[in-house]
């Protein structure tokens, strides 16, 4: 059976250490499907490497009609949103197709990003695990239930976190987080 892997990450990562291309390198040997979006940052760093692995198993997702980034010349998707959202909520469209098109979830995330951990919520409340690879301490954490995010979530800066949850309802949503998550790969 194959897997597909929702690849993800804050605009402000946009470059890929060695602790991130060996889980990325499982990833792609195992040949799990990838679906990745077309932002600067994360997904652009995201899209080159396996564009310079040459990984053919890739999905570039966009909101509307228009692709930002596509580094591989993947199939790409384009989600069809509503012209009455904007910013966010524009690209947050995309985010959940790609959330529920995957069984995983491999996020690279600053510690600030609300759109990184709306993706993570956004998988966990459909009960799919996520990897979040934690840019500030360099760490990684396997997210399974809504324990391992308040965990996570302890680690942030306490007036970026009010930010995100004014943004995306983390609080709430971690409250609401009642789907037990599927087991876990080994990424």
């Amino acid at each position: 059976m194959t897997y597909t892997v929702f690849l993800s990450g804050s605009r402000k990562i946009s470059r890929l250490n060695e602790e991130i291309r060996l889980r990325l390198e499982k990833i792609t040997s195992q040949n799990f499907t990838v679906v990745v979006g077309d932002a600067n940052g994360a997904d652009k760093a995201l899209q080159s490497y396996l564009a310079d692995i040459h990984y053919q198993r890739v999905t570039v997702y966009c909101a509307g009609e228009v692709c930002r980034n596509n580094v591989g010349s993947w199939p790409q998707k384009n989600i069809e949103v509503s012209s009455k959202l904007k910013g966010r909520d524009f690209y947050a469209e995309k985010d959940k197709a790609m959330a529920a098109a995957s069984d995983y979830g491999f996020v690279l995330w600053d510690g600030k990003s609300a759109g990184s951990i709306n993706n993570v919520l956004e998988m966990m409340k459909n009960g799919k695990p996520v990897i979040i690879y934690f840019s500030p301490d360099r760490s990684f954490h396997a997210l399974k239930q809504a324990d391992d995010v308040k965990q996570l979530m302890a680690l942030v800066d306490a007036r970026d976190y009010r930010e995100m949850d004014d943004k995306v309802h983390v609080d709430r949503r971690l409250r609401d987080l009642r789907v037990p998550v599927q087991g876990a790969l080994s990424l």
